[in-house]
């Protein structure tokens, strides 16, 4: 992000308009069921290590999808980066609230979001996926991502991102939605 731009979205959250756009967008609220912790990641590595500690024992969990459901649906945001997004928002919505709430998110250094809204167009959940098999499914989208040469596809909100901005953008929506399970005691 060039220092002009990084400035006019930090003038415009400043000015107030940007904040009640962003929250009128819902992009500042999160869904509080599953927020005990408050996890932070920049990189996916930061999340991966994260993964491999809640996977190896029995979760508690206060998210609204289960562990299977929120590991495909980051499985799912991960992979539609490199290969397009089903549906996506307008690319004034892109330009201006999409890319004044990640200039927040980046900011802030976390993301908030609602956690039971799906990525628009994208399959449905399923229910009955083994754990082992949505976190299969993540990790590769991890390594494939970390792998990935080719232009990276617009993000359904926040528009063109670069490499460094979508991993940062995949690791804050990792910590966010990671943040609902913690190990049984």
């Amino acid at each position: 992000m060039n220092g002009n731009m990084d400035m006019q979205r930090r003038r415009y959250l400043a000015s107030g308009v940007g904040l009640a756009t962003l929250a009128t967008t819902g992009s500042l609220t999160a869904c509080a069921a599953g927020q005990n912790r408050a996890l932070q990641f920049s990189t996916l590595e930061q999340a991966a290590q994260e993964l491999q500690r809640l996977s190896a024992a029995p979760l508690d969990s206060q998210a609204v999808w289960s562990w299977s459901q929120t590991l495909e649906h980051c499985a799912q945001s991960i992979e539609f980066s490199m290969t397009g997004y089903p549906e996506s928002k307008s690319a004034l919505f892109q330009k201006t609230a999409g890319a004044a709430a990640f200039g927040f998110f980046q900011w802030r250094g976390r993301m908030s979001h609602n956690l039971a809204e799906p990525i628009p167009g994208a399959p449905a959940l399923t229910v009955d996926t083994p754990a082992a098999s949505a976190l299969a499914r993540l990790q590769n989208a991890m390594v494939a991502f970390a792998d990935w040469t080719a232009p990276l596809q617009p993000h359904f909100a926040y528009g063109a991102l670069g490499k460094p901005d979508y991993e940062q953008a995949h690791a804050m929506h990792l910590a966010q939605h990671l943040s609902g399970f913690t190990l049984k005691l």
